[in-house]
C-alpha cells in the first residue's frame, strides 16, 4: 500500500479523498492555487504545495506542476478527483511514465471512452445497447438533414468532444437539423477545438440513469447498482438518488451486465460510470462512460456501504476487489442534493464572496465510513441511515470566482424513498449559509413537488415545471401559517427576556400581553397583517386563523437554526433577526415578519412607503464577478440588444446587453475590476 498520495484537485472532492487516505493510514499531499491558500483541503492535508495563480489553466490544469509536486513531496500516487485532469489520457500516461501511480483507469481506457464517437463503436462491439444514429463525423448540413430523415425525427445533434450541454441541439424537422448542425459545429470548434458532430435518435421522456462499475488489475469487474440522475438543469445534475424509482430489477440487471461487458472490453481498472438514457418503456441505450469518480458517488456508497475512494486506492496499489457481484448489497434509499453558490431567484446566477455563516446539519455518516444503517441478523435495515455533508469550505472562507459553484454535497440515507425525502427536507432546513446565495430554496421546492415525490419525472422535469425561472411563489408549503407562528414564538422569547431585566421602575415594569399582530412583509409596502394570541404554559402556544401551534424550541438569541417540536411533531427551521424584522425559513419558504401590538400595526398601515431608488438609468452587475470587458464608451449611442459588458464568474461568462436604445453617460467600473452584485457598471443619459 502507498505511504503517501497527492490529490490533484481542490474543494470538496479533495477533502473527501483526504479523509479516506487518513482512514487508511496514508499521508495526503494537497495542491492549491493562490486563491485557495486558506482552503479547507489545504488544512486537512499532511502537506500542501502551491502550484500557481488562481486561474485553473495556470494551476490545477498544468500537468508539469502536479508531477513536480509529486516528486518534491515523495508522493507515490496521484488521485485526480473529478474535473480538471481526471479524464485526461495524456496526464494519466505521463504520470505512469514518471513512475507515479495514477489512481484511476489506465490511459488506454480513458482514451477509448473519451471520444464519444469512438466509444459508441466500442460499445456496439461489446454488444451494449446503443442509440440508433450516425456515428461517423458529419461534414455538411445537407448530409445532417438526410441522416436525420433516415433515423426519424426527433434527433439529437451532438459534438463529439461536447460536454456540460455545449455542442448539443434537438431537431424536430429538416430546418432545425440544418441550423442545429451549423450551430453545434461552431460551438464545438470554439469551446473544444474539435468540430466533429454526429447525430442520434432523441429518446422521448428520457431518464438519465447510470451504472457504477469497479474493476481491478486481476480481471474482476462488478457493478454497484444504479443512480437516478434525471433531475437536471441545463444538462447539469441537481438531485441524484440510488436506487432509481423507475427501473425494474430486470432492467437493473440487464443494464449492469452491459456496463460490466463494456468495462471488460476496455480492460477497465478503477471506479467508473456507464451512463444510459432510458426511455419511458424502459428501453435503454449507452450514452457515455465517465472514466473517473462521479460527483454523485456518495449515494452509491450509502446503499452499498462501500467506500469507492478506498477501492480506487486499493485497485491502484494492485489489490484485487475484496467482493464479488453476489456480495454487493442494496440497502435502503439515498439522495444527494448539490448545494451551489447561486441565486435561484436571479436566474441561478453565480454568487461569490465570503461565507459569513456556514453551519451544515449535524452529520451521522461520513465519507470515510459510508455504512449508513444498523442491520438485524438477517441483514435487513432496522434503522434508516442518516446525514452526510461533503464540503470543501469552512465558515469565514471565500467562495472564489475562478472555479465551479459547489459549496457542498448533502447526502441522506433512509429506509425507503419517502423516508429519504423527509430526511433531506429536514437536513436542508437546518443548513445555514449566509454571505452568499445558495440554491437550497430550489432544492426544497423540488423535493416537495408532487411529481418528484411520486417518482414521475424525466430529464425535462425542471425545464417543464420551471420554464420561466424560479420564483418565491413557486415554493410549495403545506402550512405557511407555521412560519408566522414561529416568528410570534421567537418574539415572545424576546419579550420574556426584556421583562426579566432587573431594576425596572416600580409601576412601570414591562407587562407582556397576549394579543399581537404579526406583520408579514409584502412587495411595495403591501404587508399582510395576521392577528395572533400568544400564551405560555411550558411551550409557547400561538393561536391564529382558528388553529393553535404549541412550539417548544431550542432556538437561542443570536442563533439561526431552530429545532424543536410543534404540536408534538419535530421540526427544523431557521429564525434570524434583521433589525426589527424576524426572518423565518422552513421547507424552502421564507418570510420577513414583525410581531407588534395591535395599535402599532394600525399606525404602520398609515406610514408612507418609501420606494427604492430608481436605478433604471444604470447598468447593474447581476452577480459578483470579474468585469472582463466593457464594450462601450462614454457618449456612445447604443441600440437595444447591443453588447455593453461581459462579466465572468465560476467558469461562466455573462454578456450584458442594452434593454433599449440610449446614450452612455459615464463608465463607473473599469475592465479587470471585481464587481459586487448590483454594483453600477455604467450610467445612461
Amino acid at each position: 500500500m502507498f505511504k503517501k498520495i497527492l490529490i490533484a484537485n481542490r474543494g470538496e472532492i479533495a477533502c473527501r479523498v483526504i479523509l479516506t487516505a487518513r482512514k487508511m493510514g496514508i499521508a495526503a499531499v494537497a495542491v492549491f492555487s493562490e486563491a485557495d491558500r486558506d482552503a479547507r483541503h489545504v488544512d486537512l492535508a499532511d502537506e500542501a504545495v502551491c502550484i500557481g495563480p488562481a486561474p485553473s489553466r495556470e494551476s490545477y490544469l498544468v500537468a508539469d506542476k502536479i508531477i513536480a509536486a509529486c516528486k518534491a513531496t515523495g508522493a507515490e500516487a496521484v488521485h485526480p478527483g473529478y474535473g480538471f485532469l481526471s479524464e485526461n489520457k495524456d496526464f494519466a500516461r505521463r504520470v505512469e511514465e514518471e513512475g507515479i501511480v495514477f489512481i484511476g483507469p489506465k490511459h488506454h481506457s480513458i482514451a477509448a471512452m473519451g471520444d464519444k464517437i469512438a466509444s459508441k463503436k466500442l460499445a456496439k462491439e461489446a454488444r451494449v445497447s446503443t442509440i440508433p444514429g450516425w456515428n461517423e463525423a458529419i461534414e455538411t448540413p445537407e448530409q445532417a438533414v438526410t441522416i436525420a430523415r433516415d433515423i426519424g425525427y426527433p434527433v439529437m445533434i451532438k459534438a463529439s468532444a461536447g460536454g456540460g450541454g455545449k455542442g448539443l441541439r434537438v431537431a424536430h424537422d429538416d430546418k432545425e437539423a440544418f441550423e442545429g448542425f451549423s450551430s453545434c459545429r461552431n460551438e464545438a470548434r470554439n469551446s473544444f477545438g474539435d468540430d466533429r458532430v454526429f447525430i442520434e435518435k432523441y429518446v422521448e421522456e428520457p431518464r438519465h440513469i447510470e451504472i457504477q462499475v469497479l474493476g481491478d488489475a486481476h480481471g474482476n469487474v462488478v457493478f454497484l447498482n444504479e443512480r437516478e440522475c434525471s433531475i437536471q438543469r441545463r444538462h447539469q445534475k441537481v438531485i441524484e438518488e440510488a436506487p432509481s424509482p423507475f427501473i425494474s430489477d430486470a432492467t437493473r440487471q440487464a443494464m449492469g451486465a452491459q456496463a460490466v461487458q463494456l468495462a471488460r472490453a476496455v480492460k477497465y481498472q478503477s471506479a467508473g460510470t456507464v451512463e444510459f438514457v432510458v426511455g419511458k418503456d424502459q428501453s435503454f441505450y449507452f450514452l457515455e462512460m465517465n472514466t473517473r469518480l462521479q460527483v454523485e458517488h456518495p449515494v452509491t456508497e450509502s446503499i452499498t456501504g462501500i467506500d469507492l475512494v478506498e477501492q480506487m486506492i486499493r485497485v491502484a496499489a494492485g489489490e484485487p476487489l475484496p467482493f464479488t457481484q453476489a456480495d454487493i448489497p442494496r440497502r435502503g434509499w439515498a439522495i444527494e442534493c448539490r448545494i451551489n453558490a447561486e441565486d435561484p431567484f436571479r436566474g441561478f446566477l453565480p454568487s461569490t464572496g465570503r461565507l459569513v455563516r456556514y453551519l451544515p446539519p449535524p452529520q451521522t455518516m461520513t465519507a470515510a465510513a459510508p455504512v449508513p444503517s444498523q442491520l438485524d441478523a438477517a441483514g435487513h435495515v432496522v434503522v434508516g441511515g442518516g446525514v452526510r455533508v461533503d464540503t470543501g469550505v469552512v465558515e469565514g472562507g471565500e467562495i472564489p470566482m475562478y472555479y465551479d459553484s459547489m459549496i457542498a454535497k448533502l447526502i441522506v440515507h433512509g429506509v425507503d424513498r419517502l423516508d429519504a425525502i423527509a430526511k433531506m427536507r429536514e437536513a436542508l432546513n437546518g443548513f445555514v449559509i449566509r454571505g452568499v446565495a445558495s440554491n437550497i430554496p430550489f432544492q426544497a421546492a423540488l423535493l416537495a413537488h408532487p411529481k418528484f415525490v411520486a417518482g414521475d419525472f424525466n430529464t425535462g422535469f425542471i425545464a417543464e415545471h420551471y420554464a420561466h425561472g424560479f420564483h418565491a411563489e413557486d415554493v410549495p408549503h403545506d402550512d405557511p401559517d407555521f412560519l408566522v407562528a414561529l416568528a410570534a414564538a421567537a418574539y415572545r422569547r424576546y419579550r420574556d427576556r426584556a421583562a426579566g431585566i432587573s431594576g425596572q421602575l416600580a409601576g412601570h415594569r414591562m407587562v407582556i400581553g397576549s394579543d399581537f399582530v404579526v406583520v408579514v412583509r409584502g412587495e411595495g409596502g403591501q404587508h399582510r397583517h395576521v392577528p395572533v394570541r400568544i400564551t405560555v404554559d411550558g411551550a409557547i402556544t400561538v393561536s391564529l386563523g382558528g388553529r393553535s401551534y404549541a412550539i417548544d424550541s431550542d432556538w437561542q438569541f443570536g442563533g439561526i437554526r431552530a429545532q424543536g417540536s410543534c404540536n408534538g411533531r419535530p421540526f427544523t427551521a431557521q429564525v434570524e433577526r434583521h433589525g426589527l424584522w424576524l426572518r423565518v425559513e422552513h421547507n424552502g419558504l421564507r418570510i420577513d415578519a414583525q410581531p407588534m401590538s395591535a395599535r402599532a400595526a394600525e399606525l404602520l398601515r398609515v406610514m408612507p412607503f418609501k420606494a427604492p431608488a430608481d436605478m433604471s438609468k444604470f447598468l447593474l452587475s447581476p452577480m459578483p464577478g470579474l468585469l472582463v470587458d466593457v464594450a462601450v464608451k462614454a457618449g456612445q449611442n447604443v441600440r437595444a440588444g447591443e453588447r455593453l459588458a461581459v462579466i465572468e464568474a465560476m467558469k461562466m461568462e455573462n454578456i450584458l446587453t442594452a434593454s433599449q436604445d440610449g446614450v452612455v453617460a459615464e463608465l463607473l467600473a473599469a475592465k479587470g475590476e471585481s464587481l459586487a452584485v448590483d454594483q453600477p457598471i455604467l450610467s445612461f443619459a
